[in-house]
């Protein structure tokens, strides 16, 4: 969206746009200043940490944008990152990872490292909310004197062509609660479970919960949790949707289900309201400052709060249109050209 919006914007201007193979092929630029180049570094290796800095001299650009935290250590030319968050520190365990307690102190290290260069060595610093803004001079007191621009996303263009339910998979059936997004510890998505299943106990027995987020280990580990408590047969775990199968599912829902201990943003409760879908949240970090009066919120440790919180929205179809017709006109103020303008 960042580089779509800048081709429409910047006429003055050339760039160069790095991309790894997996998606080198649907990246098209419209404007003939931007020119994209295979940079097949991956991500989180020492790869990119040694070899992609001496491989970018030869482009020996003006500025170098960085959208995530992991610039090369030995990057000397100028920079601005975006940090999108800091929550491998305000929530770092042993469960968000597949590594033993050794091997994730040691990542756990280089992260600390390579987040704190990042950070000192920028030219800029963009950030995607006040809060994440606030936590970043608050853990790292230098970056007082860094120059830290905060740059809204908004929802996808693609997702705001509202696609038909005869999108949705047969196995969807109605009424549902949805949740889009990974299943790391941070997102809390097993005190989901536990609300869901006292919310549904109490007379809602027809309701289902559809969790939307590519197979991984952590999704598995879900998964084990839901057979456990008992709920295999009313949560679904659709896997990878499609952006037309995402449009379709927050058509049809009932409401959207955001429990997350910790966000930089919040995006998937933002497309919600783009869609008209009711949206229930938590109101740690910056979700209250992004969602701002659109949402129902809960607090996220407390399991009774948001099961009573999914009540209070299933049951009251009035409060529905008034969140609906509120997180419409909220979303509509979140812009992409702004962002990139910014």
């Amino acid at each position: 969206e960042l580089i779509a919006h800048l081709e429409k914007i910047d006429a003055e201007n050339d760039y160069v746009v790095f991309l790894r193979g997996s998606n080198f092929d649907e990246y098209v630029p419209k404007n003939p200043r931007f020119t994209k180049v295979l940079a097949e570094f991956p991500w989180y290796t020492w790869r990119e940490q040694v070899l992609y800095p001496l491989w970018l001299r030869k482009f020996n650009v003006d500025l170098m944008h960085f959208p995530h935290f992991n610039v090369p250590f030995f990057y000397r030319r100028r920079f601005a990152v975006t940090v999108h968050d800091l929550i491998l520190l305000s929530h770092p365990t042993t469960r968000a990872t597949t590594l033993g307690p050794l091997l994730f102190w040691i990542k756990f290290r280089l992260y600390l490292l390579v987040i704190r260069r990042a950070i000192a060595g920028a030219g800029a610093i963009i950030t995607v909310s006040h809060y994440t803004k606030k936590e970043i001079i608050e853990r790292f007191p230098f970056a007082k004197q860094k120059d830290i621009v905060v740059t809204y996303e908004a929802c996808a263009s693609s997702l705001r062509e509202r696609t038909g339910e005869n999108d949705l998979r047969s196995d969807i059936a109605k009424p549902f609660a949805l949740y889009v997004g990974n299943a790391y510890p941070h997102k809390n998505l097993e005190r989901l479970l536990a609300a869901f299943a006292k919310f549904r106990n109490e007379g809602r027995d027809g309701w289902k919960l559809v969790l939307v987020g590519a197979e991984d280990y952590f999704y598995g580990r879900l998964k084990r949790e839901a057979r456990k408590k008992g709920l295999d047969t009313n949560v679904t775990f659709f896997g990878h949707a499609t952006d037309r199968e995402l449009s379709a599912l927050y058509g049809a829902a009932s409401f959207y289900a955001f429990p997350s201990l910790c966000e930089g943003f919040g995006l998937p409760p933002l497309e919600a309201m783009c869609h008209g879908l009711p949206v229930v949240s938590s109101k740690s970090c910056c979700l209250p400052e992004i969602l701002g009066d659109a949402a129902r919120y809960f607090d996220p440790e407390d399991v009774s709060a948001m099961a009573n919180a999914f009540a209070a929205v299933a049951d009251d179809a009035a409060l529905r249109t008034e969140l609906a017709s509120k997180g419409r006109l909220h979303a509509a103020t979140f812009d992409w050209t702004a962002c990139a303008r910014a």
